[in-house]
């Protein structure tokens, strides 16, 4: 299973279920994550942080290529692996 590190901010949001997109910049690190399961479903584990003991969640996300929304964290324009967060429950951590 992927595990990503995330900011306290998109976290909460990703757990509240009102962020429905998690961006990741298009380098050759997460391409060599994600360019295999480009469209296609893939449970991806979230942490608040580095830390082993952080809060984590998981979601299934389908992987595309795009742009983001600002309000969610994407500058304008530019290009990212959009992670489309397809279980958006609420869930308490």
């Amino acid at each position: 299973m992927i595990t990503l590190p995330t900011k306290k901010k998109w976290f909460d949001m990703i757990a509240s279920g009102e962020k429905k997109e998690e961006y990741r910049d298009n380098t050759p690190h997460y391409k060599s994550l994600f360019y295999k399961y480009l469209r296609t479903p893939v449970t991806i584990r979230f942490r608040n942080g580095y830390r082993l003991e952080s809060p984590t969640i998981e979601r299934t996300v389908i992987p595309r290529i795009g742009t983001g929304r600002p309000e969610w964290g994407a500058v304008p324009g530019k290009e990212y692996i959009v992670l489309a967060i397809q279980d958006c429950e609420k869930e308490d951590v």
